[in-house]
């Protein structure tokens, strides 16, 4: 049984479950990969259900009767429709100017993404008019950047006044110097990015990010306010005069096809053995990384939390970006911000808990550090949704590097559950999700980690500072490639396992 989702066109026994998108398949062909779309148009056109299949859901969708959505402040799951926007804004509070119009990255930023948003620039150049808030772009690969530019659309953006920036996160992940507030000022910005967690473009926390599509992000930045719908407000002119801002245009692939750009591609040596990296010991940027150490086959007693999370903890919570990227290949130094972010439900506070070996309270950084010098494996325990956001590997290599044996959560983002696996990590689920509301921040636990077995739940058991113990199951997804992680310590630790063994037999 699943979920069955009709978007305006019937569905029948006859007809492909999964209609083919014939300009993916245009777009595939354009970028030189025509094989591969051909290949998914042959297997989606053959796709149908059974005679007689039976869905548990049925969702139509009317995508004429869509309206186009600004997501935030502060999270993407805040969605609100243009048609209340102005009066969301007003009834919220939130700051009307808009400060920065931000498009681009690698999410939004498609040739017909940057063509629909220049046809609202030139419009608006067309009547004497530039962007009123600061307005950034940020091409989503060299071939986008070149194409533009040959086409003309990155001019268009320039002189409506646009800085356009290199081909890369950028803002996005908080590789923003920004100069025109002061961190702690209240102020708006609006990007077509695919994050605005708190603090994370600017490592301002007090800045209210909003997410909107490319086209809409450039006509706000013409309007210069959140006080403003694109689809009904007129606009001044240079002379005064009112003016509204015609639907965007744009085309999904350009007519003369893509510019690959520059060349900045760098090969690997033939015999990568006669390569030799030097790092200094003394470099706080760079660290030249040791395998983690294997599973040493036994259940893990007596367990302290390190801390259990409350509410929303994203890999921004998990591993923060902004000022931390440059120690992004240090993994001890990068480690210092591990979980700083994340709530602790003990006492509702940012990067404050408790250590079990000595009671004081600390960094929670500190605290790993403290449980890791000591030879002993620590916890988290986590609430809904674990590792949602980017699909930063630190957030899992940083609990590794400090000390952790298991995350357990009520959910995870997928990837950030496969990322922790990657690590030799366990990411484990509560088999009952109320069992995260009875475990205590000072609760001990033993997880008996010789269950794992594919399709298998594993037992927690609970030692509460005061009350019985007990026990609950724990779900989890590993299959029989990933307990090898797990038993190797990593995947990394496995495929060179493998390598090493493929070379004694040879």
């Amino acid at each position: 049984m699943g979920t069955i989702c009709n978007m305006g066109a019937e569905i029948g026994a006859t007809t492909s479950l999964f209609p083919f998108n014939e300009s993916m398949r245009k777009y595939l062909a354009a970028t030189k990969r025509a094989h591969i779309g051909n290949f998914a148009r042959t297997y989606a056109l053959g796709l149908r259900p059974d005679e007689g299949a039976e869905y548990d859901q049925f969702i139509e969708i009317n995508l004429s009767e869509l309206e186009p959505h600004i997501n935030g402040p502060f999270t993407p799951d805040l969605a609100t429709p243009l048609s209340k926007w102005k009066k969301t804004v007003k009834e919220e509070g939130w700051p009307v100017e808009l400060k920065v119009g931000l498009i681009g990255s690698c999410t939004n930023s498609s040739y017909e993404d940057m063509s629909r948003s220049s046809s609202i620039a030139r419009q608006a150049l067309n009547r004497g008019v530039m962007s009123k808030s600061i307005y950034t772009v940020t091409p989503g690969s060299e071939q986008v950047r070149a194409t533009i530019e040959r086409d003309g659309q990155l001019s268009t953006f320039e002189d409506f006044g646009a800085i356009v920036l290199a081909n890369a996160c950028g803002p996005c992940i908080g590789q923003w110097d920004r100069k025109d507030v002061k961190k702690g000022e209240a102020n708006s910005i609006m990007s077509s990015y695919n994050r605005n967690f708190t603090g994370r473009n600017d490592a301002n926390p007090a800045t209210h990010a909003f997410v909107a599509s490319p086209e809409l992000v450039t006509a706000f930045s013409v309007a210069g306010t959140l006080h403003f719908d694109p689809l009904i407000d007129p606009l001044q002119d240079e002379t005064g005069e009112d003016f509204h801002l015609d639907p965007p245009t744009g085309v999904g692939l350009p007519e003369r096809g893509y510019d690959p750009g520059r060349d900045t591609y760098q090969a690997p040596p033939e015999n990568s053995a006669s390569v030799q990296v030097n790092v200094s010991p003394d470099s706080d940027r760079l660290q030249v990384l040791s395998p983690f150490p294997p599973w040493d086959g036994k259940d893990a007693t007596d367990v302290p939390i390190l801390i259990k999370c409350r509410g929303k903890t994203t890999t921004d919570h998990i591993s923060m970006a902004g000022p931390w990227l440059k120690y992004r290949g240090h993994l001890d130094n990068i480690s210092n911000n591990m979980l700083i972010g994340a709530t602790n439900d003990e006492n509702g506070k940012a990067n404050t808990v408790r250590n079990a070996l000595t009671g004081q309270y600390g960094a929670v950084p500190d605290t790993a550090r403290d449980y890791k010098a000591k030879g002993v494996k620590w916890v988290v325990i986590g609430d809904w949704n674990y590792g949602e956001g980017s699909s930063r590997e630190h957030a899992a290599l940083e609990p590794r590097h400090l000390g952790a044996l298991a995350i357990i959560v009520r959910s995870f983002a997928r990837i950030h559950e496969t990322n922790l696996k990657k690590q030799g990590l366990l990411p484990l689920t509560f088999s009952n999700p109320e069992d995260y509301d009875k475990i205590n921040f000072d609760d001990k636990v033993d997880l008996l980690c010789t269950e794992l077995a594919v399709g298998k739940p594993m037992t927690l058991r609970i030692h509460p500072k005061k009350g019985s113990t007990w026990e609950t199951k724990l779900s989890h997804t590993f299959n029989e490639g990933q307990i090898e992680w797990f038993k190797n310590g990593s995947a990394l630790n496995t495929m060179a396992k493998k390598a090493a063994e493929a070379k004694a037999k040879a």
